[in-house]
C-alpha cells in the first residue's frame, strides 16, 4: 500500500541514492538549476536527472518553473528549472509533539515581558548554550588563534551541523540561508530571532572567534537572520 503521508513520501523519495545526490546538490546552489546541471553533477545523463528531479517535484521538496529569458543562454524553448521548496520532512515513530511545546514555552515567555523575565533568561540559555557547543569544538579541533578567515570557515561547518546552510555572499562574510527555527520565527519572531542570536554568537564565543561578530540582519530570501562578519 502506498502511503499517502507526504512526509513518508517525502523520505521515500529520498531513500534513492542518486535523488538524494540531486536533491543535495539543488539546495547546495542556492539558485535554480536545469536537468542538464544536475544530471552533470552527479555523473547521470539528462534524461535520468529528469526523472529523478520530476519526483522530487511530484512529493514537493523541489518547485519547477521555465527559466526566465533573461537567464537563458540560447534562443527556443526555455529549459526547466529546479529549486528547492520551504518544505521540511520530519518523521516520528511513534508521533512527538516537539512543535507543540516549543509554541507552549514560546507563549510562556511572551506572557512574562520586562526586564528580567523570561525573556531575558531565554536569550541568556541560549548563549550559554552556544558557548558549550563552541568550546566543545574547539577542545576537539584545538585550531589555535583563529583569524577572521579561519574563524569563518570554523563557524560554517559548525553552524552547518545545525541546518543553517551557510553561505558566503561575499569573502568577508557569513550568511545562513536556513532558519532552523523557521515554524516558530513566523509565530513570534523578535523572541525567536533574539534567542537565535544569542546562541550564534555564545558558539562564537565558545570557540573563541573573537576577531567575527554576529549580527542581526534582516535576511533578503527568508534565511537566518544572523550574518557573521569580522570585527571591525
Amino acid at each position: 500500500m502506498v502511503s499517502t503521508d507526504p512526509a513518508v513520501r517525502a523520505v521515500a523519495a529520498l531513500d534513492d541514492e542518486q535523488r538524494a545526490r540531486i536533491y543535495a546538490f539543488v539546495r547546495a546552489e542556492h539558485r535554480p538549476v536545469t536537468r542538464e546541471q544536475a544530471g552533470a553533477a552527479v555523473g547521470i545523463s539528462r534524461k535520468l536527472a529528469a526523472f529523478h528531479l520530476d519526483k522530487l517535484v511530484a512529493t514537493g521538496l523541489l518547485r519547477v518553473r521555465d527559466q526566465d529569458a533573461a537567464d537563458q543562454p540560447r534562443v527556443g524553448r526555455r529549459p526547466k528549472v529546479y529549486e528547492p521548496t520551504d518544505v521540511e520532512v520530519r518523521i516520528n515513530i511513534p508521533a512527538r509533539q516537539h512543535d507543540l511545546l516549543a509554541t507552549i514555552l514560546l507563549d510562556a515567555v511572551l506572557a512574562e515581558p520586562g526586564p528580567g523575565g523570561s525573556v531575558e533568561a531565554a536569550t541568556r540559555v541560549a548563549h550559554r548554550r552556544g558557548v558549550e557547543l563552541g568550546a566543545a569544538v574547539r577542545a576537539e579541533r584545538r585550531p589555535g588563534r583563529l583569524g577572521a578567515e579561519r574563524a569563518l570557515h570554523l563557524a560554517a561547518q559548525l553552524l552547518a551541523r545545525y541546518g543553517y546552510e551557510p553561505v558566503r555572499p561575499t569573502p568577508s562574510s557569513l550568511r545562513l540561508r536556513n532558519c532552523p527555527f523557521h515554524p516558530l520565527t513566523d509565530r513570534a519572531p523578535e523572541l525567536v530571532c533574539a534567542i537565535n542570536h544569542a546562541f550564534i554568537a555564545g558558539i562564537l564565543a565558545g570557540v573563541e572567534a573573537d576577531s567575527l561578530t554576529a549580527t542581526l540582519t534582516p535576511p533578503a530570501d527568508g534565511g537566518c537572520c544572523v550574518e557573521l562578519s569580522p570585527r571591525r
